[in-house]
C-alpha cells in the first residue's frame, strides 16, 4: 500500500530554518512523480516543489528559489524528499503537504500546474509557522 509520511516542520523566526522529509513506500513502481505543496485557509494550494522521474524533471517554486533546496534518494521501495526550508519568511506560514501519484498518470510539471489537484497519494499534512 503506497504511503507518504512527513516529518519535521513546526515553529521558526522569520530568517530560520526548518527541515521537512517526506518517505514514500509502498509504490509498485518507481515511476511516480512527488512534490511539497503547502496550503493556506482561504488560499489557493501552491506547489513548492515537484520531481519526475528524471533528473530535469524537478520544479521549485519561484517564490522559494534561493531560500528552499531538496534532496531526492529514490530506490526500488522507497524515497525520502528532504525540503530544506532556509530564510524563512512568515509568507511560508502554511500546512505542507507531501503529494505523489503514477508517472503514467501525471508528469511533475502537471503536478505542479494542477496545485496537486486529481493526485491520489498524500501525506497527513504538517505544520510550519514562521513568526516576524
Amino acid at each position: 500500500e503506497e504511503q507518504l509520511v512527513e516529518s519535521g516542520g513546526g515553529s521558526a523566526q522569520a530568517g530560520g530554518s526548518l527541515r521537512l522529509t517526506c518517505e514514500a513506500s509502498g509504490f509498485t513502481s518507481e515511476n511516480y512523480v512527488i512534490g511539497w505543496f503547502r496550503q493556506v485557509p482561504g488560499k489557493l494550494r501552491e506547489a513548492v516543489l515537484c520531481i519526475g522521474t528524471s533528473d530535469d524533471d524537478r520544479y521549485l517554486a519561484d517564490s522559494v528559489k534561493g531560500r528552499f533546496s531538496f534532496v531526492s534518494d529514490k530506490s526500488k521501495n522507497k524515497n525520502t524528499v528532504i525540503l530544506q526550508m532556509d530564510n524563512l519568511k512568515p509568507e511560508d506560514t502554511a500546512m505542507y503537504y507531501c503529494v505523489a501519484e503514477y508517472g503514467d498518470i501525471t508528469t511533475a510539471q502537471n503536478m505542479c500546474i494542477k496545485r496537486a489537484l486529481g493526485m491520489n497519494y498524500w501525506g497527513q499534512g504538517t505544520q510550519v509557522t514562521v513568526s516576524a
